[in-house]
């Protein structure tokens, strides 16, 4: 056995480059008493005409059976997008935003294409400097969840221009499902009803919560009930009739607008109609061989892009899955690509530096940072310089189709449940989204700093990574600054360490934000680990679970599902 003193000598004298420890020679595998072996514990559901992975089992089933009607996988999403608006009323939304990529395969002599849509919100007309600060000139969390908070929601336009653009079955049919979902209702799971109970307390305050979510005598529902929501069923059928224009203008915009401004929000009917999505190329990078489509500002594909050409620069294929430099060399890129999240920002007074972040010149400079065997801290991890290099709840799924098609889109509301609040009349749930500002308006992060019609930024990052110049891993996932380093694992996971979708979802992760915080752990690693990263230098936690990633993996003729178990009621269903 090798005692504690000479692993720590070892973990000292490593290089960079070099494993922390020997690597082990391969050793003959038992057979488990399997006639058939398998060598890993999960595996992903299996389709063969296409696949559907999201948070939410009903709206998962509505995207299948688009697909089974021949529609594409961007008819899909948008099917699957109103669903979750109303199964997933923590997340899925109608009165939020979120990115999306799409690709679409080369057909009829057009070529294949990749882009990316933004439809994150923006900040009303009327946004000042101290629209959501206290006296105490700090951010005044009692606003957080009130009307004053919501920024314009971008979902129904987001999917309105994916379908301009690329779909295929009528408007109004991807919207009915989500209709009768809402009109007849259905029957809560644990996680839901649980979930909406736990916000009784806040939602109680605002009379149109009260009345899309809790019963007659203000009661919550519980598991099993059928939950219906009538007002809600209304304001889709708007949409599905007049498509963008039925949540931007007319009626329900009047109604929304009515609800926010008299509950003191700064919304009016000119931010709503006038709300744009941006149609953009994704920033493209790589790892180890894979091309990536990453989700471009003001998303942070960018940081992602960084972290992964960081990690390039070591064998963490050597280090194996779990061990201490594995962990440590992650650990260290996050929080190198974390401090220059800083230059992340919105138009139209903010232009991100994307390219630099997300080039590998830049990861050429700012590796030399990392030590295996030392941890950075704020003292000792400088800012970088990007710009010669230039050229919490949230809810993500994924899908594929036959055609060669694949979607992946993350949406929120901010927080679990957004803002809290509902227009009377209309069950759409607002977005708290107006926080995600630096308000202090603190020096070095003028990126984020409020202003009229300035986009919000995110920690979001849905992601495509290809394999022979067509979709291989379609994913992301929710979990506000979780996402990004659950993002890392998934792409360490299938790239580095060979395991299948399902088995890279399942894997325990760990979190490292600002150089200063903690590293923190999910439960399932051994506690062995935590003196030995110590001895690095870090401070270590343990975290409750990160993310839920909802992933497709494409291998020949199988579409590979893997709903992510770390939240209830998710569901990976491939069409036969």
């Amino acid at each position: 056995m090798i005692s504690y003193a000479v692993i720590v000598s070892l973990m000292a004298s490593a290089t960079m480059g070099q494993a922390q420890l020997p690597v082990a020679p391969p050793q003959e595998r038992g057979s488990g008493g399997d006639i058939v072996n398998y060598s890993q514990i999960h595996g992903p559901v299996i389709g063969r005409k296409g696949m559907v992975a999201s948070q939410s089992a009903p709206a998962t089933d509505v995207g299948v059976e688009i697909l089974r009607q021949g529609g594409n996988a961007v008819d899909a999403t948008i099917a699957v997008a109103f669903a979750e608006a109303v199964t997933l009323p923590r997340a899925g939304n109608i009165g939020g935003g979120g990115y999306m990529v799409i690709h679409i395969a080369a057909k009829d002599g057009k070529p294949a294409k990749t882009i990316t849509i933004n439809y994150y919100g923006t900040a009303p007309r009327a946004t000042t400097p101290g629209l959501l600060l206290g006296p105490d000139g700090k951010f005044d969390r009692s606003k957080s969840m009130t009307f004053q908070n919501v920024a314009v929601p971008g979902t129904v336009a987001g999917m309105w221009e994916a379908h301009r653009m690329f779909g295929s079955l009528p408007w109004k049919k991807l919207v009915e499902p989500a209709i009768r979902l809402a009109a007849q209702g259905y029957r809560l799971s644990d996680g839901e009803a649980e979930a909406t109970a736990g916000r009784r307390e806040v939602m109680m305050k605002d009379p149109g919560a009260t009345k899309a979510f809790f019963k007659r005598d203000g009661s919550a529902y519980k598991p099993g009930d059928i939950f219906k929501q009538p007002d809600l069923a209304w304001s889709l059928k708007q949409v599905a009739a007049r498509g963008r224009d039925g949540f931007y203008k007319g009626p329900l915009a009047q109604k929304m607008v009515a609800g926010i401004r008299s509950g003191g929000g700064i919304v009016d009917e000119q931010d709503l109609a006038d709300f744009k999505v941006e149609i953009l190329e994704p920033i493209w990078g790589s790892y180890r061989g894979h091309d990536i489509a990453f989700m471009p500002p003001t998303s942070s594909g960018a940081t992602l892009a960084e972290i992964m050409n960081l990690l390039e620069h070591f064998p963490m294929k050597d280090y194996g899955w779990g061990s201490v430099q594995g962990l440590h060399i992650m650990s260290e890129a996050m929080k190198v690509a974390g401090s220059d999240r800083r230059l992340i920002g919105g138009l139209p007074d903010w232009k991100t530096p994307a390219k630099g972040i997300a080039s590998k010149a830049y990861a050429d400079e700012r590796v030399k940072l990392i030590s295996p065997t030392a941890s950075l801290n704020g003292a000792n991890l400088p800012d970088g310089n990007p710009y010669p290099h230039e050229s919490p709840d949230t809810t993500h799924y994924s899908v594929a189709d036959k055609y060669g098609n694949a979607v992946s889109n993350t949406y929120t509301l901010t927080a679990s449940y957004g803002a809290h609040v509902v227009p009377q009349g209309t069950g759409v749930l607002l977005n708290n989204s107006l926080g995600n500002f630096n308000w202090g308006r603190e020096k070095g992060r003028e990126a984020n700093w409020p202003a009229p019609g300035k986009r919000l930024g995110s920690t979001i990052t849905p992601l495509i990574v290809f394999k022979d110049k067509k979709p291989w891993l379609v994913t992301g996932s929710p979990g506000g600054g979780y996402i990004i380093s659950a993002m890392t694992q998934v792409l360490v996971n299938t790239i580095d360490h060979g395991l299948n979708i399902a088995e890279a979802a399942e894997r325990p992760r760990i979190h490292q934000s600002s150089a200063d915080d903690p590293l923190e752990l999910e439960e399932g690693f051994s506690p062995d680990l935590k003196p030995l990263l110590e001895a690095k230098g870090h401070k270590v936690r343990l975290s409750d679970t990160m993310g839920s990633t909802q992933s497709i993996m494409v291998e020949g003729e199988k579409f590979l599902g893997a709903a992510d178990t770390r939240r209830p009621d998710a569901l990976a269903k491939g069409v036969e």
